[in-house]
């Protein structure tokens, strides 16, 4: 099976959900995309935080590729049929700041109604501008500390420690910059998720200068399109202001065709 995993910033985290609620997989709000936020994080909040074996069991049965990514992508901990890869996974998440983020993101995720609908609205968008693109199936998920948003074959995960607010202790103490914890907030979370699942649908072309010009324009490319597709200007720099002023000078052209354009057509 062939994955792509695309990394916004560096963290993670462990979800906890008191006992109030149950082990639904779906928050109820749907839009005219039709998505539901999958609560693949629920289960691992259970198994991580209370060696709950029958979460486990519906972490493999029901989301296979969800566990594997996790396992084998996301944490590393190698291949996700070891015979002790369940202790591995369960002893990870033991370190003390770990299980306070646990708690932490449980609190501010007790609930995603919010996020559900921004989503839903932006992928609408979305669609609407690019007819043959495959709306993905999104899962809220529990990190390691070093990725957000993961997307494989089709799957969007979202890791939900990678957004509790700029100003949260574990961020500044870590020493994230002020202008990386700006985009660690809740409100990040959808064009996170436009982003980086527009980015694997284009990647950046393999012969590219991954640090120069060419991966600026194609950032710019893509955060442009996410601007759109979010009713409001989410990012902004220099390319993205060529960009904007290119798409309205040329409005016959298609969002496709756009994201496909090199920095020399621009000009």
């Amino acid at each position: 099976m062939v994955r792509h995993i695309y990394i916004v910033l560096l963290l993670s985290l462990l979800v906890f959900v008191g006992c109030q609620w149950q082990t639904s997989t779906t928050e109820e709000q749907k839009n005219e995309s039709g998505m539901t936020i999958e609560r693949y994080d629920r289960m691992e909040s259970l198994y991580l935080t209370m060696a709950d074996i029958a979460a486990l069991h519906q972490m493999k049965t029901d989301y296979p590729l969800q566990t594997r990514t996790l396992i084998e992508d996301v944490l590393q901990l190698g291949p996700v049929n070891a015979p002790d890869i369940n202790i591995r996974l369960l002893n990870f998440f033991q370190d003390s700041t770990l299980q306070v983020l646990i708690k932490d993101v449980g609190l501010q995720f007790e609930q995603m109604d919010d996020v559900n609908a921004q989503l839903n609205q932006a992928f609408g968008r979305l669609k609407k501008m690019m007819p043959d693109m495959q709306i993905p199936k999104v899962y809220a998920q529990i990190g390691s500390l070093d990725q957000s948003i993961v997307v494989t074959d089709g799957h969007l995960g979202i890791s939900l420690d990678k957004y509790l607010g700029a100003d949260y202790p574990f961020y500044v103490h870590y020493g994230y910059s002020e202008k990386q914890r700006a985009m660690m907030t809740r409100d990040y979370i959808v064009p996170d998720c436009l982003g980086f699942y527009l980015l694997s649908l284009n990647p950046l072309p393999e012969k590219a200068d991954t640090a120069g010009l060419q991966r600026r324009w194609h950032m710019a490319k893509i955060q442009t399109v996410v601007n759109q597709a979010m009713g409001r200007k989410i990012f902004s720099n220099e390319h993205i202001d060529q960009l904007e002023k290119y798409w309205r000078k040329h409005r016959g052209i298609s969002t496709a065709d756009f994201l496909l354009l090199d920095s020399i057509s621009l000009k």
